[in-house]
């Protein structure tokens, strides 16, 4: 996993101007139900199968579904997506809001996806709609 890692943190730190780090972050597996929590707390009611993994910023751990392999470009998107995260966390980078951070995890995700001939929007069944929901900082 350090090399897989290492080589993504190198990728992203080349391709998406992130500051480069190699103080690399813990992996762990865990239910999605678990993950799912994490990301929006015990009384959210979210589907558990909506959210894959989870990056929490006070532990530097990425958090990824049990049963996650890693041995196929898809697999292997899911664990770019939450480096980003950990990258503009040791990084100290700041946002206006969640949504904008995720800007540049699913950015980086979608290119890793495409060096395998794949999408994001397509492989992830994402519609213009929601995605731009989860990409951009919405008033409420």
């Amino acid at each position: 996993m350090e090399l897989l890692l290492t080589t993504i943190a190198t990728w992203l730190s080349l391709n998406f101007s992130l500051p480069v780090s190699y103080e690399l972050p813990a992996v762990e597996m865990a239910p999605t139900v678990r993950i799912a929590e994490m990301r929006y707390g015990a009384s959210h009611s979210v589907d558990p199968s909506d959210v894959i993994a989870v990056y929490v910023d006070s532990e530097q751990t990425i958090f990824l579904p049990e049963g996650w392999e890693g041995r196929t470009p898809l697999e292997v998107s899911i664990l770019v997506h939450e480096l980003v995260h950990h990258l503009q966390n040791v990084g100290g980078l700041t946002y206006t809001c969640p949504a904008e951070r995720e800007q540049l995890a699913y950015a980086a995700q979608d290119a890793w996806l495409g060096l395998f001939g794949k999408e994001l929007q397509t492989e992830f069944r994402f519609d213009p709609l929601t995605f731009k929901l989860l990409t951009h900082c919405l008033p409420y």
